[in-house]
This record gives C-alpha cells, sequence and structure tokens, in this order.
C-alpha cells in the first residue's frame, strides 16, 4: 500500500470521526455547559458553515502557499480547535471553536486530494484514492459509538484531546514523507468571489441544518437557504465576467468531470441520509440503546473496509460506467431495503444488508471521486479538487436535510411523535434520489476515464 495515501487518510479519519462523533455525545456536553442539547446544535451548525466559507478558497491556498504548507497547517489548526473545544466552559466558546476547527477541516480533505492526485500517477489513482476515502465513509459509522463509549467510560473532552497526539503525528508524518511538490502559479484572487460563495454555501448549508437539526426556528432555515440561493446566482453572473473566478464554472466544459460531479452528488444524497436516519430508527423505532444501534451501524464501515483490497481490480475489469451503474442501482436498493425492517427482524440480515451496502457505497465512492481528475489538465486540479469538495459537502447536507424534512412532515401530518413508518418512507424516498445517479453513468461511454482505470474497450467481434 502506498504511503501517500495512507498519511493523508490517517489525518482525515481524525477529521471525520471528530465531526461525527460530538453527536452521540450532545447531551452530556449540553449538561456540562448549561444548556441544552438543541441549542447546542449550533456547534454543529458552525462547524458546517466554517465548511463552507473556507472549502471554496482551499485550492487558492493550496497553489499560493503549496499544497504540503497548507495541509499541515490544516492539521494545527483542527488541533487548536480541538483543545479549544475541550476547555470551553461556554455555550459561546464552544461555538467559536467548532468554528475554528471547521476552518482546518475544509482544507484538510481538498488539499490532501490535490496531494494525492499531483503524487500519484493517473493509472494508480483508483487505488490510492480507495485508501483516502475510507475516512469519509468509515467515520460516520464509527463515530456515534466511539462517542457513546468515550462519554460514558471517560469525559467528553476526550473526544477532542484524542486529536492532539494524532494532530501532532500527522505533521511529522507530513513533513517527513511527502514531498513538497512542484510550485503552482496561482491565479489572482477572486475576492468578489470568495465572498458571494461564502454567503452562497453557507446559507444554503445553515439552512438546511436548520430545517434537518431544528436548533433555530425553522424560518431562519427557509431565510438562509432562500439567501444562499440569490447569493448563488449573483457568482454565476460574476463568474461569468471575471478572468479568474475563484470557482470556475467552465470546469464542466470536461465532460466526464461534469459527469462525476453530477451524478456523485445525486448519489451522496442517499449517503449522507444513512448515518442520520439509520442510528434513530435502530434506537427511536426499534426501541435500541445508541451503543447497541453503533454495533449493527458499524459493519458498514467493516464493508467499506473491504472493499479496498479489490477496487483497482474491479475498475479495470469492468471500467466506470458499468461498475457506477451497479453501484447505484445496487446501494440504492440497500438503502430502500431499510425500510423492510422491522424490530424483529433478524439482526444478522440487517447487518449483512449493511455489509453489502457499504462495500458497494465504498467501491462506487472510491470511483468517483477518481474520476473526477480522469479528464481534466493538470493546471485546473486545484479547481477541481475544491469544486468537488464543495459539492460533496452540500450533497451530503442536502441528504440529512431532505431525510430530516421527510421525518418532520410525516410527524406533522399524523400529529405524534416519530412512528418505524416515518423512518420507512425516509429511506424510499432518498433511495430513489441515489438511483438517480445511475441515469448520469449511463450516458458515460463504456472506456469513459481507462487512463485512470486501466480498463479498455473490448473489441467487437465481426
Amino acid at each position: 500500500m502506498p504511503l501517500l495515501p495512507l498519511i493523508l487518510a490517517v489525518a482525515l479519519f481524525m477529521e471525520q470521526i471528530d465531526s461525527t462523533v460530538i453527536a452521540t455525545s450532545l447531551p452530556a456536553i449540553a449538561a456540562d455547559l448549561g444548556t441544552s442539547p438543541v441549542t447546542l446544535k449550533l456547534a454543529v451548525m458552525s462547524y458546517l458553515v466554517a465548511l463552507a466559507i473556507f472549502i471554496p478558497i482551499s485550492g487558492w491556498m493550496a497553489d499560493r502557499f503549496g499544497a504540503r504548507n497548507v495541509f499541515r497547517v490544516a492539521i494545527g489548526v483542527f488541533v487548536l480547535g480541538s483543545i479549544a473545544c475541550a476547555l470551553s466552559g461556554s455555550i459561546h466558546a464552544f461555538v467559536i471553536a467548532r468554528f475554528v476547527q471547521g476552518m482546518g477541516g475544509s482544507m484538510m480533505t481538498p488539499v490532501s486530494r490535490l496531494l494525492l492526485v499531483r503524487g500519484t500517477p493517473r493509472n494508480e489513482l483508483v487505488g490510492a484514492m480507495a485508501w483516502l476515502t475510507i475516512p469519509a465513509l468509515v467515520g460516520p459509522i464509527l463515530g456515534p459509538p466511539l462517542g457513546g463509549f468515550i462519554t460514558t467510560y471517560a469525559t467528553w473532552h476526550w473526544i477532542f484531546l484524542i486529536n492532539v497526539p494524532i494532530g501532532i503525528v500527522g505533521i511529522i508524518l507530513v513533513s517527513r514523507y511527502l514531498p513538497a511538490g512542484e510550485t503552482v502559479e496561482p491565479r489572482p484572487i477572486d475576492a468578489v468571489g470568495f465572498l458571494l460563495s461564502g454567503v452562497a454555501f453557507s446559507g444554503f448549508v445553515f439552512g438546511l441544518s436548520v430545517m434537518s437539526l431544528p436548533a433555530l426556528p425553522i424560518a431562519w432555515g427557509y431565510a438562509a437557504v432562500a439567501s444562499g440561493i440569490v447569493a448563488g446566482g449573483v457568482y454565476l453572473w460574476h463568474a461569468r465576467r471575471t478572468p479568474y473566478p475563484l470557482l470556475d464554472p467552465a470546469m464542466m466544459r470536461y465532460p466526464l468531470f461534469r459527469s462525476a460531479i453530477i451524478g456523485g452528488s445525486l448519489f451522496r444524497i442517499g449517503i449522507g441520509a444513512i448515518p442520520f436516519l439509520l442510528p434513530l430508527m435502530l434506537q427511536l423505532g426499534f426501541g435500541l440503546s445508541p451503543f447497541q444501534s453503533g454495533l449493527i451501524t458499524f459493519v458498514g464501515a467493516v464493508g467499506a473496509l473491504f472493499s479496498k483490497f479489490g477496487v483497482q481490480w474491479i475498475y479495470r475489469t469492468f471500467g466506470f460506467r458499468n461498475v457506477f451503474v451497479v453501484g447505484a442501482v445496487g446501494s440504492a436498493a440497500l438503502i430502500g431495503v431499510n425500510a423492510l425492517f422491522f424490530p424483529d427482524t433478524p439482526k444478522s440480515l440487517i447487518m449483512l444488508c449493511l455489509l453489502v451496502g457499504g462495500i458497494l457505497r465504498s467501491i462506487s465512492f472510491t470511483g468517483v471521486n477518481a474520476l473526477v481528475f480522469s479528464d481534466i489538465e493538470d493546471r485546473d486540479s486545484a479547481q477541481a479538487t475544491t469544486i468537488n469538495a464543495v459539492f460533496q459537502q452540500v450533497s451530503l447536507a442536502v441528504g440529512v436535510a431532505l431525510a430530516g424534512g421527510i421525518l418532520d412532515l410525516a410527524a406533522r401530518v399524523h400529529g405524534g411523535p416519530l412512528r418505524l413508518e416515518d423512518f420507512h418512507i425516509a429511506f424510499v424516498v432518498v433511495a430513489i434520489v441515489a438511483s438517480l445517479s445511475a441515469i448520469v453513468f449511463l450516458r458515460l461511454p463504456s472506456d469513459a476515464g481507462s487512463a485512470v482505470s486501466g480498463h479498455r474497450r473490448m473489441p467487437s467481434r465481426a
């Protein structure tokens, strides 16, 4: 296994675990800070807002100051934010500390992919990307039970303090083993674009977060989404009139990049909903404890790990298009099958479905991230990385918001607490949305991305 993706994946694993483990620990943190769990969800939102604001500038930062330097600083900022979280004595201090963490996290994910793309031959990118995508798949599943364990048997402060040694080791490994890379002449900074994109993405993500995690009046969520959409429209108008836009819409001229962004976004909506819906259904619908539900959902992470050992052979043998279509349809079906689970359903059957679903999602997720870079020019790699990271964040937020919105609507319709059938409806809807990605992937050429996958179109027989 190459050393580069392993080092990058360890740093990202720290971020992914931290961003999900907090959900289980909210009641304990809230009690210690003298506030309510609902109010404390502002800390979750502040992290997401920081990601939305600073991800768009990550590519320019990497070109301007060097990808390795930015990655090291990002780890350092994340660690400082973690320490500040552990030392927080009030809700205001905790929200600010989470925002600082988000600033570091906003650079870690896109810049790590940029380092990987620039340091890996194209024909080895699928295998390298397989290891880098593990944190994004394992973190949301492993985080909740880990958070419950730490909070139960230690204190919530250790959720953040364990990041300190991991971060220090990460900085040392990056400094020692990652090449500095070639200097890339950055575009002139698009200050107006940075302002508009910050308002657009933070407004959209914040609004969706309010709708799905109602810590504030839901009207604020609608207003934030509306302002984000308006700012996004103004940004597109601005981007077409400036020579060096922060996020260049002209990148969509690359057909494979465009398919990876659109198809991948639809696919990730389903992925984004699973960590939100499944633990809630197991706890509220089945009556399991957080730790019991975590032991069940963990098998999805096991499936993601298993898939990494054969993913390069799979894409080389069958090609992006065939694997994507099968992965999209199969993953959507295994998301929808959650609607058939009841408290008396054998836990072994549930875990088998989650295991296979984790394998399919991981294979597809790896391939989509590799296809993003398959037909772009090297000088556009920073743009591709940043745009891909933005769409990932937005699509995952849409998945959570869509699932939360369905549950809220269902509860309003029958005028009572959530029922098991409400979760079933939500799983079916997000499964349908995820399956739409298969339509996008079906339009790919049979040899799409062959330079990355190693797959070649088989000659037709006379």
